[in-house]
């Protein structure tokens, strides 16, 4: 804790900070690189939930898995939650506490653990070398383990199993819910969808667009209209045509730019966030993935 030597409280000259650095002060745990200094995220108490840190027993290694469920006896419905480039740090789990207190188990797996934690970092080259060590077979492989280890706990209700994720867990949405007949519903908040034109071949990329035929469940694509990465969803949303899924679909928020939902960075919208979470629950609930009325205690 700071301790205050001027009258009228100290300044951040006092302490060589960036306004930067006493946001970070404020809201330690939020990814370094992008917190921005006027950030004002929500944060979700832990009344009436269990959270806890678990091990998941990955291919050839052990990471961390975020919940947050309910306390309360009996199985909840599961939503598993997937982080941006930052990594598993503190809105990430504030997702998961808001999803808990509506009666659902959320967990969040550190998919970028081998490699190292993203979130205190600010260099972002050094953010993006840690990125793209986790390749898309592994992050499936570590989705599939994550469900697996959900199959053994008394309190999750493995009929009713949906996914979000963000950015990068975003594409992870896609890519699951192409991969996985468990999820019931995803909901992809600004999630890459095809390869830029300038990018060179990659075949160990998995990219949505590729793949729509095979979606196993519905999934619901909430984009922002001033961020480059909708400008793949007139061909997505082709792709998914093509292919029959009518049960998904891509929203446009015209006003927003690209991570719109994030409340701890200065591209948040809040109106375009509320809505699009309003769809996300309204979404998994149509698709059969309710939560479960609990009492707090």
């Amino acid at each position: 804790m700071l301790t205050l030597t001027r009258p009228d409280g100290n300044q951040p000259e006092d302490f060589h900070l960036s306004r930067r650095g006493i946001a970070a002060l404020i809201f330690g745990g939020y990814a370094a690189a992008a917190l921005a200094a006027e950030a004002d995220p929500i944060q979700t108490d832990e009344t009436g939930l269990v959270t806890e840190v678990v091990q998941l027993p990955v291919s050839g290694a052990t990471i961390r898995g975020y919940v947050a469920r309910p306390k309360a006896a009996g199985r909840f419905p599961v939503v598993l939650v997937v982080n941006e480039v930052f990594g598993l740090h503190a809105y990430i789990m504030d997702v998961c506490r808001r999803l808990a207190k509506l009666g659902y188990v959320a967990i969040a797996p550190g998919f970028f653990d081998r490699a190292g934690d993203p979130a205190p970092l600010t260099d972002f080259p050094a953010i993006m070398k840690i990125v793209a060590a986790a390749s898309d077979a592994q992050v499936m492989g570590d989705v599939g383990a994550t469900l697996k280890y959900l199959e053994g706990q008394p309190w999750a209700d493995m009929r009713k199993v949906a996914i979000t994720g963000f950015c990068w867990g975003g594409k992870v949405v896609w890519n699951a819910c192409e991969t996985y007949q468990e999820f019931k519903a995803g909901v992809s908040w600004y999630g890459p969808l095809a390869p830029s034109a300038t990018a060179p071949p990659d075949p160990s990329r998995i990219w949505p667009i590729e793949h729509a035929a095979g979606l196993r469940c519905p999934v619901l694509g909430l984009y922002g209209g001033k961020d480059p990465l909708a400008l793949s969803v007139p061909a997505m949303r082709d792709a998914l045509a093509a292919a029959g899924k009518t049960s998904s679909e891509i929203i446009i928020y015209q006003d927003a730019g690209h991570g719109f939902h994030a409340d701890y960075r200065a591209s948040y919208n809040e109106t375009d966030a509320k809505d699009g979470w309003s769809r996300l629950l309204a979404f998994f609930a149509v698709n059969g993935v309710l939560p479960r009325p609990f009492r707090f205690g």
